[in-house]
C-alpha cells in the first residue's frame, strides 16, 4: 500500500491548504473501507461463525499501516504553523475521530489475538495461561463499550464468545480438579463402620521419577481457578465433603483411624479404618494426630506446592476450622476436663499438645494469627472445670430432688454434719485475730456463770428424707472443693452451692405438689427437710467464710433460713387444713346428733364419730414416729380440739334449740 505520508507532503516541504484537506478526506475515506472491511471479518467469526483467517491477517496488516500514516501525518500537523485556524481545527478533528476508530480496530484485533492464544492454551492444557488470555479478551470487549460509536450487534456477539468459553474453561477446571481428589464416600446414612468405606484418592500428577519435580498442571489448575474466581467455592466444596466424612468421624470415635498409602495408579489414598477401642471418647493427643495426618498429607500431595505459598491451605483452613474446633471441643477436650482439683496440675499437658497442633497447623498455613478459640478453651481450664463441676452438681442435686421422699433416716440431737477437715489458717480465723487485736483475751472476763447445754440449740429427734441428707453431703462436698480451688473457680462453687438450695425451694413443692397434699406422711417429712436444711444453714457459712474467696459482708447462707422454715410451715399447715376439712366432714354426717333415740340417726352420728378417732389414730401412727415430739403434739392436739369443738357446737345447738322449743310449748299452754 503506497504511504498517504509521501502523496501529501511535497517535496519543498510546503503543504497547500486545498491539498491537504484532499488528503485528509482521502484518508478517512480508507479508515472507513477499513473499518467496514475488519467489522465485517470480525462479525463473521464471532456472529457468523465464517472462517476468515487470511482475510483477517490481511485487513489487520491494512490496519497497522493505515495507523502509521495517520500518527505521521498527524505528528507533522501538529508541528506546522497554519493562518487559518478555523480551517485546520476542522481538519484536525477528523484526524482525530480517524484515530479514535483506529485504536477501536486495534482493541479488535488484540481481541482476535488473545481468542486465538486462549484456544491454543487451553488444547495445550496450559491452563493458567488460557485464562490470562480469556482476560485480556475481555479487557478489550470492555475497552470497546467504553466508545460512544461502538457497533452494538458486534459488542453482544463478542460478550457472548467472552461468556462461552469462560463457562469452557471453568467445565475444564472442574474436570481436571475432580481427577486430582476422587472421593470415595460411604452410604447417606450409617455408624462409625460405615465410615470404614470412606477413601481419597490424590493424583496430583507429580513425576513418578522424581517426586520433587514441580506439579506445572496442579499449579496451573490452581492459579487458572484464582484468576477466574472459582478457588473458593472448591474449596468450600472440598472441606465440607472433607469435614463430614473424614475429620469429623476422626474426632467422634476413637476406633477410627487414618492410613496413608500409595498406589501406582491412583496416587496417595487417604482412607479409614478401624481397631478395637472401648473408650468412650477420644484423648487430645490421638486427636491431634489423626487431624494431622490427614491435613499434611493434603498440603504435601495437593496444596503445598502450589500458588503462593500455602494461599489454598489458608482458604481450606478458613472453611474448616470453625467447625472442626467446636467439634473437638465438644466430644474430646469437655470429657478431659478434671473432675476434681487435683487432677488440674496433670491438663498442663492437655494445653501444651493444644499448642504444638496449633502450631503444626500454621507452619502448614492452615492457620494464621495468634491464639484461636481452641486453645483459649484449653488454656481457661479453671473456669471450665468449675462449670462443668457446677453442672454435674445440679444435675445430682435436681436427681436426689426428684427422688422419692418416703425413704427416711433418723436425726438425733448427737447428728452432726461430716464437715472434712480444712486447711488451717497462718493467723487463724478472723474471729481470733479480731479477739487478739480488741485485746479482749482473758477467758474469765467472758465466762458467764450460767453455762448451756450441751445440746442447746440441736435440732430435735424426727424423720428427714434419705435424699435431703444426700444433698447436704453434696453441698458441703462442694464448698470443700471450692476451698482448694482458684478464686474464680472457688467463687463459682460457692454460688453453686447456694442455687442448690434455691432450686430445692423451688423443685420440691413443686415435683411433690400433689403427693404432699394427698399423703400426711409426706407432708411431716417435708416440713422436717425444710426445717432440717434451715438449721443447718444457719451455721454453714460460718464454718466456710474463713476459707472462701468471697468479700466481706456476703450473706452466704442465713439469709435462706427464713424462706426454708416458712416452707416447711406452710407445706405442713396445708396438709393440716386438709386433715380439719376431712375430719368436718365426716362430722357433718351425724345428723346434728339430733333424736339419738332413732335407730338411724345413732347409727349415723356413732360412724361419724368412729371414723374421726380412727383419722386420729392413724395420724398418730404416721407422725408420732416422724415429727419432733412438740409439733407431733401441737399438731395432733390441733386436730383433736378441731373434732371436739365442733362436736361441742352441735350439741350447744341442739340445747338451744331444746330451750326453745320448750318456750314456745309455755306460751302457748
Amino acid at each position: 500500500m503506497a504511504s498517504f505520508v509521501t502523496e501529501v507532503l511535497a517535496s519543498s516541504g510546503k503543504l497547500e491548504k486545498d491539498d491537504l484537506a484532499s488528503k485528509i478526506s482521502k484518508l478517512s475515506r480508507k479508515v472507513d473501507e477499513t473499518k467496514e472491511e475488519l467489522s465485517d471479518m470480525i462479525n463473521k467469526k464471532y456472529n457468523e461463525f465464517i472462517p476468515s483467517m487470511d482475510a483477517a491477517e490481511e485487513l489487520m496488516d491494512q490496519v497497522e499501516a493505515v495507523s502509521k500514516d495517520i500518527d505521521l501525518l498527524k505528528s507533522f500537523i501538529e508541528n506546522e504553523v497554519w493562518d487559518t485556524v478555523t480551517e485546520y481545527a476542522k481538519l484536525k478533528q477528523q484526524l482525530e475521530k480517524n484515530t479514535a476508530v483506529i485504536s477501536m480496530l486495534q482493541h479488535l484485533q488484540e481481541f482476535d489475538t488473545a481468542m486465538e492464544e486462549y484456544h491454543k492454551t487451553l488444547q495445550e492444557k496450559k491452563y493458567e495461561a488460557a485464562a490470562k488470555q480469556l482476560g485480556k479478551a475481555r479487557g478489550s470487549v470492555e475497552a470497546l463499550k467504553a466508545w460512544k460509536d461502538s457497533e452494538l450487534p458486534l459488542l453482544k456477539a463478542l460478550s457472548s464468545e467472552i461468556t462461552v468459553q469462560r463457562e469452557n474453561l471453568i467445565y475444564h477446571l472442574g474436570e481436571e480438579w475432580k481427577k486430582l481428589a476422587v472421593w470415595k464416600l460411604p452410604p447417606a446414612k450409617g455408624e462409625s463402620n460405615s465410615f470404614l468405606t470412606t477413601a481419597l484418592h490424590l493424583n496430583s500428577g507429580e513425576s513418578k521419577e522424581d517426586k520433587h519435580t514441580p506439579n506445572h498442571l496442579l499449579s496451573s489448575v490452581l492459579q487458572a481457578l484464582v484468576i477466574q474466581g472459582e478457588l473458593h467455592k472448591k474449596i468450600k466444596l472440598f472441606g465440607q465433603v472433607l469435614l463430614k466424612y473424614m475429620l469429623k468421624p476422626l474426632i467422634m470415635y476413637p476406633s477410627l483411624l487414618v492410613e496413608v498409602g500409595e498406589q501406582l495408579e491412583q496416587g496417595t489414598v487417604l482412607s479409614l479404618h478401624s481397631e478395637e477401642n472401648q473408650v468412650e471418647h477420644p484423648a487430645p493427643a490421638e486427636v491431634y494426630t489423626k487431624i494431622l495426618i490427614v491435613l499434611k498429607t493434603l498440603h504435601e500431595h495437593l496444596f503445598g506446592t502450589s500458588i503462593d505459598d500455602k494461599k489454598v491451605s489458608a482458604i481450606l483452613g478458613d472453611q474448616i476450622w470453625e467447625e472442626m474446633s467446636d467439634c473437638i471441643i465438644r466430644e474430646c477436650l469437655l470429657y478431659s476436663i478434671p473432675t476434681n482439683s487435683s487432677q488440674l496440675a496433670a491438663y498442663d499437658t492437655v494445653i501444651k499438645e493444644t499448642e504444638d497442633f496449633e502450631n503444626h497447623l500454621k507452619d502448614m498455613g492452615y492457620l494464621s494469627g495468634d491464639s484461636t478459640d481452641l486453645l483459649k478453651y484449653a488454656r481457661n481450664v479453671n473456669c471450665h472445670f468449675a462449670s462443668k463441676k457446677c453442672q454435674d452438681v445440679i444435675v445430682a442435686a435436681r436427681k436426689l430432688m426428684t427422688s422419692e421422699m418416703h425413704n427416711t433416716v433418723k436425726i438425733s440431737p448427737d447428728y452432726k454434719l461430716a464437715i472434712p477437715k480444712l486447711p488451717n489458717l497462718g493467723g487463724g480465723s478472723r474471729e481470733k485475730q479480731e479477739v487478739k487485736r480488741s485485746g479482749h483475751c482473758d477467758q474469765q472476763i467472758l465466762e458467764n456463770e450460767k453455762q448451756l447445754g450441751q445440746r442447746t440449740l440441736c435440732l430435735p429427734v424426727c424423720r428427714i428424707s434419705e435424699s435431703v441428707q444426700q444433698l447436704m453431703e453434696l453441698a458441703i462436698k462442694t464448698l470443700s472443693e471450692a476451698v482448694g480451688s482458684s478464686p474464680q473457680c472457688g467463687f463459682q462453687l460457692f454460688y453453686t452451692t447456694r442455687n442448690i438450695f434455691h432450686l430445692f425451694y423451688d423443685v420440691v413443692p413443686t415435683y411433690h405438689k400433689d403427693n404432699l397434699l394427698k399423703f400426711p406422711h409426706l407432708a411431716a417429712i417435708q416440713h422436717n427437710n425444710c426445717m432440717f436444711l434451715a438449721h443447718h444453714l444457719l451455721t454453714l457459712g460460718h464454718q466456710f467464710r474463713p476459707h472462701l474467696p468471697l468479700k466481706d459482708g456476703v450473706a452466704y447462707f442465713v439469709d435462706l433460713v427464713p424462706g426454708f422454715r416458712r416452707l416447711g410451715a406452710q407445706c405442713f399447715v396445708a396438709q393440716m387444713n386438709v386433715q380439719k376439712a376431712e375430719m368436718l366432714e365426716r362430722l357433718s354426717t351425724a345428723r346434728n346428733f339430733s333424736n339419738l333415740d332413732d335407730e338411724d340417726n345413732y347409727s349415723a352420728a356413732s360412724k361419724a364419730v368412729r371414723q374421726v378417732i380412727h383419722q386420729l389414730k392413724r395420724l398418730g401412727k404416721v407422725w408420732q414416729d416422724v415429727l419432733p415430739v412438740n409439733i407431733y403434739c401441737k399438731s395432733m392436739g390441733t386436730l383433736l380440739n378441731t373434732a371436739i369443738s365442733e362436736l361441742i357446737t352441735k350439741i350447744m345447738m341442739l340445747e338451744v334449740g331444746r330451750g326453745q322449743r320448750a318456750s314456745c310449748t309455755g306460751v302457748l299452754q
